[in-house]
């Protein structure tokens, strides 16, 4: 009997506490943010479609709010959607709130752990930015204009010569820009492999970096799985992906140490670096860092926001032709544009802005990943969630950007037609933020100044020909990925006029 009490009075007191202590963590830990409900198990795997994700994103945050969770296969997931959210959580709270989860699909099986804009908080992440803020910071970028100014000339010239493939033009001048003031490579051949190579590595790791893309992601151990198996589909792309990613990584490096060691070598970051390295000592740490920063500077390359700005203007004549009188006005045209102009054309800069606002090309972001719990306005956000910052709502928002869905560079200007500084400038969502804001976003905006002015100066851009539709209808489509490109799209592209043909003829032998 009194056993019987005991056992009793003790199964009560354990209840007792659990009770209140499964109470008393209820009322101290907020609830997770709001968001759609998900399935069990396997959360809101379904609710993801293989289209863009950032539009779905986008609806969930204007129906629940400017922070919104969701659940894929146990892994937390949270997408932020205004200034005042990425600002806290990435900025003010950026300690626990600037590494990256691990991707077995990315970083083990495609090969692209060793970029530090993918690699978590850490040593050798921060080892990477150093060298890359070095490099590619605001007071360095003016020691490529020569590279922006004599890869546009090149893309003047084909334009002129076959418009009809001006995207593709467009991709091999980023690329080489790239390519020759990281490694010093001056790349002329439209199939350059350098070029091929990181194309095909970009396109996988924008792939692979989609939210519930691969499985392998949620669940590593199957990264053990044979490609050869039913199912590997996944594997099978790995591999190929692979072999452009470690071509990628090495080839380039490896074609700078042979230019040094034969004293042929071009001016490069590469060069500076290797050339300031210890002749005799283990540097293989300082290599790989330059490798990093060689991949880290092509996957920020500002390729899909020049092909935006070709169907921005094909759609909105009235931009264009505004823009070309300010450049005739300011500039003339027997002469391109330089980065002497760049303050005496505030309506050009205006365009700039607007393309990256238009469609981002990093619509969803790179996502950050929690080292530690925290808490935004009353929601909790468990360690190891998976975070986004929605920069397509961001830079979408009607109220610091009225009507956003128009292209509209007019919004960035005062009355006087000046920049108006207070108008939220879209750098603030399209780069990144907080420690994992892109480092090359100066370089990135002095490209696209020197390829936007030069062909407004140059040529005229208009819907394909042979389109009977409206010049309305020709829309913006957006392909699926972390970083987004238009869709394939027709334009006809044509010189001005005969004088501004010859400038581009005279202006190809011209030394920048």
């Amino acid at each position: 009997m009194l056993y019987s009490l005991v056992l009793a009075a003790g199964a009560f007191i354990l209840i007792s506490a659990w009770v209140v202590c499964y109470h008393s963590d209820r009322s101290v830990k907020p609830s997770l943010p709001p968001g759609p409900k998900g399935l069990p198990l396997i959360g809101n795997l379904f609710d993801l479609p293989p289209g863009p994700q950032w539009l779905i994103f986008d609806k969930w945050l204007k129906q629940y709010g400017d922070i919104v969770q969701i659940n894929i296969l146990g892994q937390p997931i949270i997408i932020l959607g205004s200034v005042r959210a990425v600002s806290a959580i990435f900025e003010k709270n950026s300690s626990i709130h600037s590494s990256r989860k691990g991707m077995t699909m990315m970083n083990e099986l495609m090969g692209w752990g060793f970029n530090f804009a993918f690699m978590p908080y850490g040593k050798r992440w921060r080892d990477g930015r150093r060298i890359f803020h070095q490099h590619f910071n605001q007071g360095s970028t003016p020691r490529y204009h020569h590279a922006f100014s004599r890869q546009t000339r090149r893309l003047l010239y084909s334009l002129l010569t076959e418009p009809e493939d001006f995207l593709r033009h467009i991709r091999h001048t980023f690329a080489a820009t790239i390519l020759a003031a990281t490694y010093g490579l001056d790349v002329t051949d439209r199939n350059d492999p350098y070029v091929t190579i990181s194309e095909k590595a970009m396109q996988g790791a924008s792939a692979a970096f989609v939210p519930g893309a691969f499985l392998v992601n949620d669940f590593p151990i199957l990264k053990y799985v044979p490609s050869w198996s039913p199912g590997a589909e996944f594997q099978r792309k790995a591999m190929e992906w692979k072999k452009a990613t470690d071509a990628m990584f090495h080839k380039p490096f490896n074609a700078v140490k042979v230019g040094i060691r034969e004293g042929t070598a071009g001016p490069s970051v590469a060069a500076t670096i290797l050339q300031s390295l210890p002749v005799d000592g283990d540097n293989r740490e300082e290599e790989y860092a330059i490798k990093a920063v060689g991949a880290a500077a092509y996957a920020g390359a500002t390729i899909s926001t020049a092909q935006v700005f070709i169907l921005a203007m094909a759609m909105h004549p009235e931009v264009q032709r505004r823009a070309q009188a300010e450049i005739d006005a300011v500039v003339g045209r027997s002469r391109l544009p330089d980065f002497s102009d760049r303050d005496s054309l505030p309506y050009i800069n205006a365009v700039v802005k607007e393309v990256i606002r238009w469609q981002p090309a990093f619509p969803l972001g790179i996502p950050h990943a929690s080292t530690a719990d925290d808490e935004y306005c009353g929601y909790y956000i468990p360690k190891g969630s998976i975070i986004f910052g929605c920069s397509w709502s961001i830079l979408h928002d009607p109220v610091a950007y009225p009507e956003p869905h128009k292209f509209i560079p007019e919004r960035f200007l005062n009355k006087d037609g000046k920049l108006n500084p207070d108008v939220q400038d879209p750098n603030i969502a399209a780069f990144g933020y907080g420690r994992r804001i892109c480092p090359g976003r100066y370089f990135v905006d002095d490209s696209l100044y020197s390829v936007i002015s030069c062909i407004l100066a140059t040529f005229d851009i208009r819907p394909p020909t042979h389109r009977r539709a409206p010049m309305s209808e020709l829309q913006p489509v957006m392909l699926p990925g972390i970083i987004s490109h238009p869709a394939p799209f027709e334009s006809t592209i044509s010189a001005r006029s005969h004088e501004t043909a010859d400038l581009i003829f005279r202006s190809l032998n011209e030394t920048p």
